[in-house]
């Protein structure tokens, strides 16, 4: 049996029909608006999992292994199965509904179970970004309207872009992108780039071998100690030679270290953010993009009556969930309930799309509502 984790008990027992009715609800209102309801599997390959997140989803989903098909994966969410379902069916555009259980690792101590449903709508589509947004998140606040939820929303094509402008080398810019969904270790980065390396004086000797070259680097490895530990010596060699490239970049400038704060910091209404971010544009050309899309997708939310003068935005705000968020995300909460998770959270996922098809993906937003989280807050 499943942990009750923030569940209300009634829901443990006879009440779970009131569940269903909710999850019936909200799948019709996604069908009436066009989608097409699908059934992932609840297995994954976690190979491609671990492509696309690294070692770190590890700590977040549940392994097993099969002897015919190797290591998998309970799905952590949704979006990889329905986007290798749409890449396999191939309509375009396409809009697609689903609804079932997701399996998340939890922190020992935590009252959030273990396995909870999402009820999501997806949409694939070529033509234009900011209404497909626009719908997306029209269509999700719809469904939870009059709940007395605060919502907020953000764009993390904003924050990419001001990486995309910054005078750095291509090693630093991979670096901060990397992070961008780790605040702490990006806001690292950036203090480690901007301040001149420090020098001990074994790197000093280290940096004066990899000058030489990696010949001269062997020889100091040779001189010091057998090689012990995981790192073999043609990767010792090769991190020193990065090492010295990284010694002889200049440190990030006062302008481009403003850039950064100036976005991370971007907080107001989606219409300011449109006008701040396009005043950073007049700095800095990386940023006109990103302007443009903020300014579109102001205008699609508004033909839908959705006033982006009152609509809340942070730049921050999507940086610590899942990496495939690369533009507008959102989120639905309640704020009486900091002990409950977002009610409902959603974005645009492109570059997921493209790595999943061989480069070859198509534009895709989505969200998810958790009925579980909605019943509880509601009292049961």
């Amino acid at each position: 049996m499943r942990a009750a984790g923030y569940l209300p008990e009634a829901l443990m027992g006879h009440d779970l029909t009131r569940l269903s009715a909710l999850t019936d609800d909200l799948l019709a209102g996604f069908q009436a608006a066009g989608a097409v309801r699908v059934e992932p599997p609840a297995l994954l390959d976690a190979e491609t999992l671990l492509d696309l997140y690294g070692e770190d989803i590890r700590t977040r989903a549940y392994t097993t292994h099969d002897p015919a098909e190797g290591e998998r994966m309970l799905r952590p969410d949704f979006t990889v199965p329905v986007v290798e379902m749409h890449t396999a069916m191939g309509q375009e555009p396409a809009r697609y509904c689903y609804a079932g259980p997701v399996w998340r690792r939890q922190e020992p101590g935590s009252d959030r179970p273990t396995e909870y449903r999402q009820v999501g709508y997806e949409l694939f589509d070529r033509g234009d970004e900011a209404a497909a947004d626009a719908e997306v998140f029209a269509l999700i606040a719809a469904a939870l309207h009059g709940r007395g939820l605060t919502v907020a929303t953000g764009d993390m094509g904003v924050l990419r872009a001001a990486v995309s402008a910054l005078d750095i080398s291509e090693r630093r810019r991979a670096a901060l992108m990397r992070h961008i969904w780790r605040p702490a270790r990006f806001r690292k980065l950036v203090e480690r780039f901007a301040a001149p390396m420090a020098m001990t004086e074994a790197r000093a000797r280290l940096l004066d071998a990899a000058r030489e070259g990696e010949g001269a680097v062997a020889a100091l490895i040779k001189q010091a100690a057998p090689v012990q530990g995981v790192r073999a010596r043609a990767e010792i060699i090769a991190r020193a030679m990065a090492l010295k490239e990284a010694s002889e970049e200049p440190p990030l400038t006062a302008a481009d270290r403003a850039l950064l704060d100036q976005v991370t910091g971007l907080a107001g209404t989606v219409a300011s953010a449109a006008g701040a971010v396009r005043a950073m544009a007049r700095a800095h050309a990386g940023m006109d993009a990103a302007a443009d899309r903020l300014t579109r997708r102001a205008a699609a939310l508004a033909a839908r009556g959705l006033d982006p003068a009152t609509l809340p935005f942070a730049a921050q705000f999507g940086r610590t969930t899942l990496e495939y968020y690369d533009g507008f995300v959102f989120g639905f909460v309640d704020e009486a309930r900091p002990d409950l998770p977002p009610i409902a959270s959603g974005g645009r996922y492109d570059a997921l799309t493209a790595a999943l098809s061989g480069g070859a993906g198509i534009p895709a937003v989505g969200g998810i509502i958790r009925p579980e989280v909605l019943l509880a807050r509601e009292g049961s």
